[in-house]
């Protein structure tokens, strides 16, 4: 079986040696938590810009989250550079926010139909 850590494994190999029934990760559950945004520029036509040097997975999932709960938010990304997700990711700042729905660029390329 394939864990997920390694205490997971070792309580896995626990319940096998003493033969303990079990079933591993075999549903998921959904939860909300509350939180708050705070986006970093404000433009007057509307426009929220998020900038972003180091994408990490929670601010990834806490747009997601944002934009599912407001989708009437107009959030744009200034990237510092279209970085990949992580070491063993192929996918960019930039693919990631297409793929879901985000418009980005690079600063300091701030496309000025932005703005103006």
């Amino acid at each position: 079986m394939n864990y997920r850590s390694g205490l997971e494994e070792r309580i896995g190999n626990y319940f096998d040696k003493h033969a303990i029934p079990f079933l591993y990760e075999i549903e998921k559950f959904d939860y909300v938590t509350k939180s708050r945004y705070t986006p970093d520029f404000f433009l007057p036509n509307g426009v929220i810009l998020e900038a972003k040097g180091f994408f990490k997975p929670s601010d990834r999932r806490k747009m997601l989250a944002v934009k599912e709960q407001n989708p009437d938010l107009d959030i744009r990304f200034v990237f510092q550079r279209n970085n990949t997700l992580s070491k063993n990711s192929k996918t960019t700042y930039g693919a990631w926010a297409e793929k879901h729905g985000f418009q980005w660029c690079i600063y300091p390329n701030i496309p000025t139909d932005w703005y103006e």
